[in-house]
């Protein structure tokens, strides 16, 4: 072990201001005066609201934030704020919208708003009678919810329903109490675990039982968001195009390695739009992927058919945990313009816009494998990554990317040969 290294072990570290922070990790990394400028330039965040936002701050990660055109959604025609670092996830969306623009575009609706939070209990004596006590005390838990959060419930929301499952598990019979919660224009984490939290030893009380976990279900099947589209086949290419495109939802269907990848590229749009409006991507994947898993077999989270007059309809179904209110939503500046681009009247809007951009990026997905292959749109976009990793400038990332298409090949030693060359020329 060398005793010389530096240690992690920082004393105090939280209580830290930034700027001391920002030192304390140079010294230990050797950054130099560049890279702590450039920790300390925090954007349009600024950086007294970013050490509120998360434990132990030093800087931010930019995500560029693009605008996803030609979408109509229930008649209204939207413009679709997205953050993503990676290339052709806003074309994509851009691309199928303008497809199937003409025809309507997509329909959109919301199974509802409500979240569960669970209550874990162990070591009950008596599992199904317990359950039973649970059930019947359902207005006293209603009333105790409730007053958890009066404002939730003056908006319109509150307790809605109690259910208690009887879990046979390694560990041994468990009794879980689900506590369905209606969270309104909130994602709703903070309403329902509070509630949680409230109830559980009441509920260890009637039923002699200990309770352990209190804590929401990310997997939001009270809360789903639809959308629907009809792309006529006429708007994408004909019969062969549509029959390869179902070729490759089939495939996904039935084979989850390939529905992993198929509902990743879902989750491209999704999790932008979810990203760009300050909401929590972790909690949205995390229920996506766990519904696509719910008949027991991983499969894909969109279902493709074709139509009486033989056009591709398209439709996804998605738990969408999202809010209007809470979090940085209403702390984040850039999340507050996504917003106001949007002009999400509430979190059910929001929800279904969401779920419209992740059946768009499936149709450009697919279509794109199906016919020319994903490589031809995505490395035309990516190449101009390559060309700023290998050094180009201003025109010259232009210049570059061009030349890698036009070459084939989109590689950074490639990419430098071309810089070298149009460099050369210039002098």
């Amino acid at each position: 072990m060398d005793t010389h290294a530096p240690s992690s072990r920082i004393g105090g570290f939280h209580k830290f201001n930034v700027a001391e922070r920002i030192d304390s990790v140079a010294k230990f990394a050797q950054l130099d005066d560049a890279d702590k400028a450039l920790l300390r330039n925090t954007g349009n965040l600024p950086a007294e609201l970013a050490d509120h936002l998360i434990e132990n701050f030093i800087g931010t990660m930019n995500i560029p934030v693009g605008i996803a055109t030609n979408m109509k959604i229930d008649g209204q025609d939207r413009l679709i704020p997205m953050a993503t670092e990676e290339s052709s996830v806003v074309a994509a969306v851009c691309n199928a919208a303008r497809q199937c623009y003409d025809n309507g575009g997509f329909v959109t609706s919301m199974s509802g708003t409500e979240m569960i939070a669970q209550i874990q209990l162990t070591q009950v004596p008596d599992p199904q009678h317990a359950r039973l006590q649970i059930l019947e005390r359902k207005e006293a838990v209603r009333d105790m919810c409730n007053a958890c959060d009066p404002i939730l419930v003056k908006l319109g929301g509150g307790f809605r329903d109690l259910e208690v499952r009887v879990l046979d598990t390694r560990g041994g019979t468990m009794v879980v109490t689900h506590l369905i919660v209606d969270t309104r224009d909130a994602m709703g984490a903070n309403a329902v675990n509070t509630m949680a939290e409230r109830i559980a030893p009441h509920i260890a009380e009637w039923t002699q039982g200990k309770s352990n976990l209190r804590i929401l279900s990310n997997l939001a099947d009270r809360r789903l968001a639809r959308a629907r589209c009809t792309w006529r086949l006429a708007d994408i290419g004909g019969a062969e195009v549509r029959d390869a495109m179902l070729a490759a939802y089939h495939f996904a269907e039935a084979d989850p390695y390939r529905a992993a990848t198929h509902n990743k590229g879902i989750m491209n749009g999704i999790s932008a739009v979810v990203m760009a409006t300050g909401n929590d991507t972790r909690a949205v994947e995390a229920g996506a992927h766990a519904y696509a898993a719910r008949s027991g077999r991983y499969s894909s989270l969109t279902a493709w058919e074709v139509s009486a007059e033989g056009d591709l309809v398209g439709s996804i179904e998605v738990p969408m945990a999202v809010g209007l209110v809470g979090g940085a939503t209403k702390l984040h500046p850039s999340a507050k313009v996504a917003l106001k681009i949007l002009n999400a009247k509430a979190a059910e809007d929001l929800a279904r816009v969401i779920a419209a951009v992740g059946l768009a990026q499936n149709f450009s997905a697919m279509k794109a494998l199906a016919t020319t292959g994903i490589q031809k749109g995505h490395m035309s976009l990516h190449s101009q990554n390559i060309a700023m990793m290998a050094g180009a400038l201003g025109e010259e990332i232009d210049l570059v990317a061009r030349a890698l298409v036009e070459l084939g090949t989109v590689r950074l030693d490639v990419a430098e040969e071309a810089l070298q060359r149009i460099r050369t020329s210039k002098a």
